[in-house]
């Protein structure tokens, strides 16, 4: 049983190969190969990049088919190579290559010279045995690489770039040979030597500049590369130095790490401090002070300090390892407009075969005589160019996410990149990606006859064990003796004045999770907890003395929660104190919302908090709460509902849990769909179990991840509670009652906006703001930005998903564009990136085509010589690679640029 389950697990695993090509030449080489490798057994995709000479190939199975991979290669014609032996090859000299392009130069300048001399009354040629003498060896030698590709192509069944140029030159080099020998003109005869050998040597001269602009296009992977030190000072069992190649490093090893000296793997300091210039990886420009317990960066470059860090990933698993891993898979991945180019490639060699060929019957039957029919035919065959049609995507793909990388946006695969320039919605998880994510303890208000110094005492104490953000506010708070919160009069039931001394905390017992409510525990003997509103009103607590101071903080924006004691005769929980916690917007964040504006994109903010907070923090933002810019009381596992509702689709599947049906409605751009007449509320507060409302800045890493509960990681960590919304408003439902009023149900005809309803909320029935959702209503392409667990499924439903960098691995997989630095202006230089890169592309393709469009039919009816033919040819692939080499120029303006 046990092997058939490992043959089991095996016959499901997924493979991937990367594959170095060599001989590549054209789109029409590229497909070739992709045929030739899937037509190998077991083979579920294979994909080949012209720029990189590479491919890319999965299966399934438990079967190595690398050696039937490099067999299928090599039998098409090429060379199967190591996947980066491109880019070993790129640090050859820059003139590598070109000694033959000279000589052949040197050989066709004597046939060449003359013609160019000829308007200025200036006739006169070499014999023809000289021109013979000189384009032979260029016709063999340096067109031996055509010829032997053209075999290739034509034992495989197929055509490409050098099939045209060893037909084109051979037929022009056989005619000035007969011509010469046969015709009865000897030497005055009409020779194409000079056309035969300067086609082959300006097409030579192409790809060499070609080759180079390639090596170009993967400098910033080779840059990545070069960031990893190749010796690491690893502390012995002795705690002496001792050097070893970084690729022996492993997780848990002590190494120091030198002034000036590039930092070999991940790692936490443990002793020491420095100045971290981490530009290369983050695009921050600024060094990061980095202290004893703080994370370090392989790759990263030491400043002034000497400092050990502990090893905690290495290799493969480093950051620097998955940076490098996202560029190249975006790079190996083919865009979807590529598929139309290779459609077009597939066909494009026996087409211009068979264009020529009426090219040469065509002019043979008007009566010009079979020597201009067959040169005109071979201007043909020498100006198409299959090979800039195959490079004019992938080098821009290139060349863009190389850029991009350097300034700390990484895309992922090249659909995000391609569809990002057609974003006209941005949403913005709020916690942690619009706001620092470090929220502080901003007030604590006892309840009657309770000394506040004492109530954050004992929260502090219950909180003490949790790595929660809010738990870490209120041991802070304790830390710094309360000077923030407590009040400065003692008074008769307040704590003391302001201390200078940390509070002293007692042990907590018995600690735990309860999961979406909040933590509980044991503090000197007495049952104590901290939680949701709501937790604390389905326990029939009675929060009535809060209420007005509730309402209060939360119109500032704040997150408030209760601390109480549970009563030893098992009645109601006694509130002590309500604690309200604060966030503060990220630098830049307003500037670039504004930015994405001034280009037309509309910014909404998403949040669990109520409504109250929500819309505190949009207004700081600079966003509109009344333009509908703000989704509140949206809780974790409806996220993703939000963002389809914002991408306007014609219908939702029914089946799907719509936010509406899963969250209080919240105000903003898209209301909630109310309940029809008599039936439920959208929503009813605290009837399912586990669920609850995030009020506030609740970083989203700690709330689920999707399926409505709003756990988190609060059990993991042994946290803080997801805090609830906000405090039931007049009319609401009492303690213990079942949330807000129900829509339909108890008489209500409004739309039910979370706990606040919204002024001018649409009534059932009635209009909505926007009819999101409705057949005929507008399709948007929305961008959605988090950092947190919760945000992955929200990510992944969006058109284009952008994590930040300084959020969970969760999100980051789940985003296509990763920004490698908390900075929310990257989003838009990731947009903007987008835009060139495509508009790169299609400059790319306009040209390749027109090249041919207008040059062949050019060709066809004599208008350009094989060699002004030839030198198109070359010019084509150039203009295409330099055309894409332009965006290395490219950096990110606005918030994002330093």
């Amino acid at each position: 049983m046990n092997t058939t389950s490992l043959t089991a697990n095996e016959a499901a695993a997924t493979h991937t190969l990367d594959l170095g090509v060599g001989g590549m030449t054209c789109a029409s080489c590229v497909g070739r190969v992709e045929k030739a490798l899937k037509k190998v057994p077991g083979v579920d995709d294979a994909a080949v990049n012209l720029a990189t000479e590479s491919a890319r190939v999965t299966w399934h199975g438990s079967d190595d088919l690398a050696p039937q991979l490099r067999r299928a290669v090599r039998d098409a014609g090429y060379e199967p190579r190591a996947a980066d032996a491109a880019m070993d090859a790129a640090d050859a000299s820059p003139w590598a290559g070109f000694m033959p392009i000279a000589l052949g130069l040197l050989l066709c300048a004597p046939m060449v010279l003359p013609m160019l001399l000829m308007p200025l009354g200036v006739h006169w040629m070499p014999p023809a045995w000289v021109q013979f003498a000189l384009a032979t060896p260029v016709q063999i030698f340096l067109g031996a690489r055509f010829y032997k590709a053209a075999w290739g192509a034509l034992k495989s069944g197929s055509g490409n770039m050098e099939l045209l140029v060893a037909i084109g030159t051979s037929a022009a080099w056989l005619l000035s040979v007969w011509q010469w020998l046969f015709s009865g003109h000897g030497e005055h005869a009409h020779l194409y030597f000079e056309s035969s050998a300067m086609v082959i040597t300006l097409v030579r001269l192409g790809k060499w500049l070609e080759e180079r602009a390639k090596r170009q296009t993967t400098a910033a992977i080779r840059a990545l590369h070069a960031l990893r030190p190749e010796v690491a000072h690893l502390i012995d069992w002795d705690g002496q130095e001792k050097d070893i190649p970084v690729d022996e490093l492993r997780v848990g090893d002590r190494v120091a790490v030198r002034p000036g000296e590039r930092i070999p793997a991940d790692g936490t300091v443990t002793e020491g401090s420095t100045q971290v210039d981490e530009s290369m990886l983050t695009g921050e420009p600024l060094p990061v002070a980095k202290t004893l317990g703080e994370a370090l960066t392989g790759g990263a470059i030491n400043g002034d300090g000497r400092v050990l860090l502990q090893v905690t990933a290495a290799g493969s698993d480093s950051v620097l390892a998955h940076i490098i891993r996202l560029v190249q898979d975006a790079q190996a991945v083919k865009a979807p407009v590529q598929r139309l180019v290779d459609k077009v490639s597939a066909v494009f060699v026996p087409v211009v075969l068979g264009v020529a060929l009426l090219t040469f019957i065509g002019w043979w039957l008007a009566g010009l005589g079979a020597e201009t029919a067959l040169i005109r035919a071979v201007a043909v065959l020498v100006i198409a160019c299959p090979c800039a049609l195959g490079l004019a995507t992938p080098t821009a793909i290139m060349a863009g996410t190389g850029v991009a990388a350097k300034f700390g946006i990484l895309i992922k695969d090249a659909e995000a990149l391609e569809i990002a320039h057609r974003v006209d919605t941005v949403a913005f998880d709020k916690t942690g990606t619009l706001t620092e994510g470090k929220p502080r303890l901003l007030a604590l208000v006892p309840a009657p006859g309770v000394d506040a110094a004492a109530a954050l005492r004992t929260a502090a104490s219950l909180q003490g064990g949790s790595e929660h953000p809010l738990a870490r506010a209120v041991v802070q708070a304790a830390a710094d003796g309360g000077a923030a919160v407590l009040p400065a009069e003692t008074g008769a039931q307040a704590g003391p004045a302001q201390r200078a001394e940390p509070i002293a905390l007692p042990p907590a017992r018995d600690v735990r999770a309860v999961p979406g409510k909040g933590t509980e525990g044991t503090v000197e003997g007495h049952g104590v907890l901290i939680g949701s509103l709501r937790w604390l009103r389905d326990l029939g607590a009675d929060l009535k003395p809060f209420e007005a101071a509730a309402h209060a903080q939360q119109a500032q924006g704040a997150t408030v929660s209760i601390l109480a004691v549970r009563s030893r005769d098992g009645a109601a929980p006694q509130p002590l104190a309500l604690l309200a916690f604060g966030d503060e917007p990220k630098a830049g964040a307003a500037q670039a919302l504004a930015e994405l504006r001034q280009r037309g994109v509309r910014t909404v903010m998403i949040s669990g908090d109520n409504q109250g907070a929500a819309d505190a923090m949009a207004r700081r933002l600079g966003l509109n709460p009344d333009a509908g810019d703000v989704l509140a009381d949206v809780l974790p596992g409806d996220k993703a509902a939000a963002i389809r509702q914002l991408k306007g689709v014609d219908e939702l599947d029914a089946s799907a849990p719509s936010v509406s049906e899963n969250a209080a409605p919240a105000a903003g751009p898209l209301p909630r769909r109310a309940a029809p007449s008599g039936g439920s509320e959208p929503r009813e507060a605290g009837k399912r179990e586990g669920e609850c409302s995030a009020a506030g800045p609740l970083p989203r890493r700690a709330a689920a991840p999707s399926g409505g509960s709003a756990a988190g990681k609060a059990a993991k960590r042994g946290g803080h509670h997801p805090v609830e919304g906000p405090f039931p408003r007049p009319g609401a439902a009492p303690s213990g009652g079942s949330g807000p009023r129900e829509a339909g149900e108890r008489g209500g005809d409004r739309l039910v906006e979370g706990p606040f309803p919204r002024p001018g909320a649409a009534p059932l029935g009635g209009s909505e703001p926007r009819a999101a959702g409705k057949r005929g209503g507008v399709v948007h392409t929305v961008a959605m930005v988090g950092d947190g667990v919760n945000d992955a499924p929200a990510l992944a439903a969006a058109d284009v998903g952008m994590a930040m960098g300084s959020g969970t691995d969760v999100a980051m997989h789940a985003a296509g564009i990763t920004l490698m630095r908390g900075d929310v202006g990257l989003v838009p230089a990731a947009l903007d990136i987008s835009a060139r890169t495509v508009a790169k592309i299609r400059q790319n393709l306009f040209w390749a085509f027109i090249y041919n469009v207008c040059g062949i039919p050019l060709a066809a009816f004599g208008y350009l010589s094989p060699v002004v033919a030839g030198a198109a040819m070359a010019l084509s692939s150039v203009s295409v690679m330099s055309n894409a080499l332009l965006l290395k120029r490219w950096k990110p303006g606005g918030g994002a640029r330093k």
